[in-house]
């Protein structure tokens, strides 16, 4: 085989890559579509928990990226970011909220930094709590 037929070979396979790529793509936009729903926001998703602090304001955004956005780890800079999506007003000391998260439970640090920063990822116990104890529909 010469190079010639190998640079034809690579080429066809990256074009097949590449048209396996965009249908994944429409595959997932499909789905987040949801029957031609737009995808929740965060401001949504934040007005559908009962919410009474910056604390828990915290964990509900580090829940959203993390499981709803599928981003894995976040650090301060995606929290701020969720904090001004959604319009609220950013805490003075962002960190302080983090650090009362990882004293309750539902935040631990992640053993990688995530653009150079530290990062961390929702416990167990902080994805049920966003998810059964600060729903505002919950039945207690």
């Amino acid at each position: 085989m010469t190079n010639l037929d190998l640079e034809k070979r690579v080429s066809t396979l990256e074009e097949k890559v590449q048209l396996f790529e965009q249908l994944l793509q429409n595959k997932k936009n499909i789905l987040d579509s949801k029957n031609g729903q737009k995808k929740q926001s965060i401001r949504e998703f934040l007005s559908d928990k009962d919410l009474s602090n910056d604390t828990q304001r915290t964990l509900a955004i580090a829940y959203f990226f993390e499981v709803l956005e599928k981003k894995g780890s976040f650090n301060v800079d995606d929290l701020k970011k969720g904090f001004n999506s959604a319009k609220f007003k950013t805490p003075s000391n962002i960190n302080d909220r983090v650090n009362q998260n990882l004293k309750s439970g539902f935040i631990m640090e992640d053993e990688e930094k995530k653009d150079g920063k530290k990062a961390w990822v929702l416990t167990d116990s902080g994805e049920k709590e966003i998810e059964n104890n600060l729903n505002k529909n919950n039945e207690q």
